[in-house]
């Protein structure tokens, strides 16, 4: 069973949200906190990742099957990135679970962009004798943008990565791929692209439709990939547009 944080009380609907790699229910706070006013807010962490549970495997239909364990029946699903991946396996492979669907800055194709050399930044920090993340930060050779991401799955009081480094590292074809599934999911899907981003081309409409028929396509202007720190109003006014 995967490890969750929860907003809002359970007599609310419920809305799970699913983080992307490298992240954790935790990077979802502000956004759930916010939607508890109308909403039993769900974040987990996915395995492999933050307090979960740690596995020899990292594919989608696994993390799926992981997310359907936290649903008791019909419920509002939000995926983000490698969790939008997530969340579209889950509602093509157990639709009944899945209310509504929004998938943020992902399609259900394969992508070349591996993140292999975020892992390699990642262990190539001597942790030895880290006593703060800031420590660690002086260490970690990556963009400062991605370096704060990272550094919040670091736990500077163990000296270790909140991160199974070796099985992300491994599955990173099945990561930034997408598995031959068959089915559809029928239920109202919005597909939310950040302005700025280029990982939802109008070349994958064509397969975005036959899998989600009900699609429907917006962006929020000015924002990247992480659409959802970047511009955290817009995606929770856009959340609410859509659900309510």
């Amino acid at each position: 069973m995967l490890n969750t944080i929860e907003h809002g009380t359970p007599d609310l609907p419920p809305l799970l949200i699913a983080h992307g790699l490298f992240g954790s229910g935790r990077n979802w706070g502000v956004i759930g906190k916010r939607l508890s006013d109308s909403y039993h807010v769900i974040c987990p962490d996915m395995r492999n990742h933050g307090d979960s549970p740690w596995f020899d495997s990292h594919g989608y239909l696994d993390m799926a099957e992981d997310l359907a364990d936290l649903l008791d029946g019909p419920t509002d699903v939000v995926g983000h990135s490698m969790g939008g991946k997530a969340a579209m396996m889950l509602a093509l492979t157990r639709p009944e679970l899945v209310k509504r669907l929004v998938v943020a800055d992902i399609a259900p194709v394969a992508y070349t962009h591996t993140q292999s050399h975020n892992i390699d930044a990642m262990r190539a920090v001597d942790l030895s004798g880290i006593t703060r993340r800031s420590e660690a930060a002086d260490l970690l050779d990556v963009g400062d943008d991605v370096k704060s991401f990272l550094l919040q799955s670091l736990d500077a009081g163990e000296r270790r990565w909140k991160l199974n480094l070796d099985v992300l590292d491994r599955e990173m074809d099945k990561i930034i791929g997408w598995p031959d599934v068959s089915g559809r999911f029928d239920g109202p899907t919005l597909f939310l692209s950040g302005g700025k981003s280029d990982y939802v081309q109008p070349d994958y409409r064509d397969r975005i439709k036959t899998l989600f028929p009900n699609a429907r396509f917006a962006k929020i202007p000015d924002a990247g990939h992480w659409l959802h720190a970047e511009k955290p109003r817009d995606f929770e006014k856009t959340l609410r547009v859509f659900l309510d």
